[in-house]
């Protein structure tokens, strides 16, 4: 059985305004109308595959399970890292939590914002590599270049290797991101591939590598793995054992030592979406070059992205020329398309600044659904806040403000203090300062209440909870 192991933790800050790291790509609908993520766990279903394995970070994990549901995909386990500590631990941990169900089993690690339009072909490739990785071997995927791309990875076979052979080729070795020079040099060649980041091999020879190659690793990860807490359908890894491994990705701790490596040709179309340019190359642009959002107008212009992610926000172009424009509701990025690599430069410089925007995303996202600020002052804030089906918010209370909720669509279920009320539509109620409350929604559809706050302080961790279904810590 071939168990895929999807890694859902990176921020993906070269994609903002739209990757944030409360809110990174995977979970976003780029390409299509379905996530990164949700097309990724969707790829590796059929015959042979087993129900996916997750690897995520805290802040993440309800919202996997709320698109792995709205795709209909169940994940055999979902592994909560208490920290990032880079893909080589991920990967191991993965290993070592499939060695009790199926030591003799096959792992596929794929990560989760990539981009494989012929999913059949891939999954095709997988099984063609299956009895090399049974056999022992590490395989790795290599993609067939279209470009003298500088922004990837690249992998030498040997010269009498066939890039599109329909099986495993020896590797001689991985070579680092190319200046342009040289990756135009390896493309001519005709025997060198892209480094896809996927990999396939066997949970023992996964174990095996790791106790050879990056043997300080191997028990800090396995005591966080046994010492790990099952919460709500997720298993916790132990945060004090966790923070004791060594960070380091899989290609540097185990591949590009391991002698055991074999590379799987796949000419089906890849894209790891790195920058604004791959989204604009893979979004099809029209026959002027330009790929333009529902809520975009673009007027001469020719080779150039133009993106909106509000429906009350219109984003005009005019005589734009191999342009990069992307709108969010509290951030805009506008570049030259082959630039488009830089806006990574742009977050950091946001950062220094301390500005929210360059990690936090308008929309905060929550296990019971989600809330947006639309108004902030001095000493009020206006919310609007999105409960889901059978949600409920945590009980809690609060030092330096009040609350007065307002529904607008559905019912909510208000607990103040000891009294505990039904409110439904164009009805309203106001929790005083320091009052215990919570707000559920029972009803079957979503219910939307507008949270107006007045205090002196009305930051998110003024909030003291006494009772969680979430058990967030």
């Amino acid at each position: 059985m071939i168990h895929p192991v999807i890694l859902c933790g990176g921020s993906g800050t070269r994609l903002w305004p739209l990757s944030r790291k409360s809110y990174p790509k995977q979970f976003t609908p780029l390409i299509g109308e379905e996530s990164l993520f949700q097309a990724s766990a969707g790829r590796v279903r059929g015959e042979g595959f087993a129900a996916p394995v997750i690897l995520t970070g805290e802040p993440f994990r309800f919202i996997v399970l709320e698109q792995l549901a709205a795709a209909e995909i169940a994940a055999q386990g979902v592994l909560i890292e208490p920290e990032g500590r880079n893909t080589g631990p991920a990967v191991l941990a993965a290993a070592l939590w499939l060695e009790k169900s199926d030591p003799g089993g096959l792992m596929l690690v794929a990560p989760s914002d990539h981009v494989i339009p012929d999913g059949p072909g891939f999954r095709a490739a997988v099984r063609a590599a299956a009895p090399r990785a049974a056999a022992g071997d590490l395989v790795t995927f290599g993609i067939a270049p279209t470009r003298a791309e500088t922004g990837y990875g690249w992998l030498e076979l040997e010269e009498a290797a066939h890039v599109g052979a329909d099986s495993p080729q020896k590797l001689v070795r991985f070579v680092e991101k190319p200046d342009a020079e040289t990756a135009e040099t390896m493309l001519a060649a005709g025997h060198y591939l892209w480094n896809g980041g996927l990999f396939l091999f066997s949970v023992k020879a996964a174990i095996a590598a790791f106790e050879t190659h990056a043997p300080a690793m191997l028990d800090p990860v396995r005591a966080a793995v046994e010492k790990g807490e099952y919460d709500l359908g997720f298993t916790r890894l132990d945060a004090g054992e966790w923070g004791k491994v060594p960070e380091d990705s899989i290609d540097y701790a185990i591949m590009e030592r391991a002698d055991n490596l074999a590379v799987m040709p796949f000419s089906g179309g890849w894209s790891d979406l790195g920058d604004w340019q791959a989204v604009w190359s893979e979004s099809g642009p029209d026959s002027a070059g330009n790929v333009v959002s529902q809520h975009a107008t673009g007027i001469d212009c020719e080779g150039s992205l133009l993106r909106s992610e509000n429906t009350g926000q219109e984003l005009v172009g005019i005589g734009l020329r191999d342009m990069i424009a992307v709108a969010m509701p509290d951030a805009v990025v506008v570049a030259p398309r082959g630039q488009s690599q830089r806006v990574k430069e742009a977050v950091a410089a946001l950062r220094t600044r301390e500005v929210k925007q360059a990690t936090a995303f308008p929309v905060d996202h929550r296990p019971w659904g989600w809330f947006e600020s639309l108004v902030i002052g001095d000493r009020f804030q206006v919310k609007r806040i999105v409960v889901k089906p059978g949600a409920a918010l945590s009980l809690q209370s609060h030092h330096h403000r009040s609350e007065h909720w307002i529904v607008v669509q559905g019912t909510a279920k208000v607990t103040v203090d000891d009294e505990i009320r039904l409110i439904g539509e164009n009805e309203s109620v106001f929790i005083p300062l320091g009052a215990v409350h919570r707000m559920e929604n029972p009803g079957k559809l979503d219910m939307v209440l507008i949270e107006v706050q007045t205090g002196s302080y009305l930051g998110e961790d003024d909030i003291i909870r006494y009772e969680d279904v979430y058990a967030r810590k």
